[in-house]
């Protein structure tokens, strides 16, 4: 099937479908990209990412974004929102084209989820709590090229973080944060308005729109 087919990035390869951790489905690859920042003259990518979202995904999100353009979905924070917030699986790899200490990752990631947690007026004990969980979990790692970081979002906010060598799924999590709004603030960090990866964000889009015309997912 085209629409579930892998995508390269960067020669970093994420498969079509994926069984994240700490869950039983299978995943399909909504859309990937890479992330980079523009330095002096150069825009120098540091990470390549990958979304996967549950088959169920496309039928709730079909219900009200059916036909609409990958540049109607690019632009619209509604539909990022009903991505981040839709009762349904999500798993999101990281995987460095640059290597990456732990703590300027989580200190980077945090920071852009604390930035959306203030704007929406959400900011409160317990995310702070949880970002300093998120922090701890990553301080003494260290990510050389082709590392990757493993997010698996229940449809319940639950929180499910992973390391890997490469882009294999491990068999063991690193942790788990039960907080659905940090959950929610990662991937809406990497796809939203201001997200770091408008690559990702459009791949997701131009994907997405394809999809939500045949209504069906069919993974291979």
């Amino acid at each position: 099937m085209g629409h579930t087919s892998e995508l390269e990035i960067e020669g970093v390869l994420f498969p079509s479908t994926v069984k994240p951790l700490g869950s039983t489905n299978t995943l399909f690859l909504g859309g990937a990209g890479a992330r980079g920042l523009q330095v002096e003259d150069k825009f120098i990518k540091f990470t390549a990412i990958g979304v996967y979202l549950e088959d169920k995904g496309v039928e709730v999100l079909g219900a009200k974004w059916k036909g609409k353009t990958a540049d109607e979905l690019t632009k619209s924070v509604e539909f990022v929102k009903d991505v981040v917030m839709g009762p349904f699986e999500k798993f999101i790899r990281v995987t460095m084209i640059l290597p990456l200490t732990g703590q300027m990752y989580a200190e980077k990631v945090t920071e852009n989820c604390v930035a959306i947690w203030k704007a929406m007026g959400i900011y409160t004990d317990a995310e702070a709590k949880a970002v300093e969980k998120f922090i701890e979990v990553f301080k003494d790692e260290t990510f050389p090229p082709g590392s990757s970081i493993l997010f698996t979002q229940s449809p319940l906010g639950t929180l499910t973080i992973g390391f890997s060598k490469d882009g294999s799924i491990p068999e063991v999590e690193n942790a788990v944060i039960e907080n659905r709004p940090l959950s929610g603030a990662i991937l809406m960090s990497i796809i939203g308005p201001k997200g770091v990866s408008p690559d990702t964000k459009r791949s997701f889009a131009v994907r997405m729109s394809e999809l939500l015309k045949v209504e069906k997912v069919e993974v291979e």
